[in-house]
């Protein structure tokens, strides 16, 4: 934006804000009282989900990082968690040896798969009262042109 936005752009924008961020808030306080969250946190579920969406099977700790909304520190912390309940697996880097490479184990696999199954049909009783198809897919449409202006951006 070259120009400087008008008082009354700068409403909207923290209006529309405003409204994204709480729809997020109520859709997310429903999903975790679903009954597939009270054996896995949803953070944890979403590095589950974030290594098996990984084409290779293998992916950086720093990768990871860039996909979950947590610090390093917590995020290695709750890796750690994982690892100690046979979830994921971590191996060096074998092209640099300071990198951390990470992967499900069979039994996250599987885990991240059954818990998966809930987690959809929560998701579409939470999104098919509220919003028909046409509004879901213009919703998907202006949530993703927003944040590749935020990354554009950044």
């Amino acid at each position: 934006m070259s120009e400087k936005p008008s008082t009354n752009d700068i409403r909207v924008a923290a209006s529309s804000w405003e409204s994204l961020f709480r729809a997020q808030v109520a859709v997310m306080r429903r999903i975790q009282r679903g009954k597939e969250f009270h054996e896995l946190a949803l953070r944890e579920y979403d590095v589950l989900f974030t290594l098996s969406s990984c084409p290779s099977g293998w992916l950086r700790l720093n990768e990871l990082n860039d996909h979950v909304l947590l610090s390093q520190s917590s995020l290695s912390r709750l890796v750690e968690r994982l690892e100690t309940r046979g979830l994921v697996e971590r191996t060096t880097a074998p092209e640099d040896g300071r990198g951390v490479l990470l992967r499900l184990t069979p039994e996250g696999s599987e885990l991240q798969k059954r818990i998966g199954r809930g987690h959809v049909q929560t998701i579409a009783e939470v999104m098919l009262p509220a919003l028909t198809r046409e509004e879901m897919k213009q919703l998907e449409v202006l949530t993703d042109k927003l944040r590749a202006g935020v990354v554009a951006n950044s």
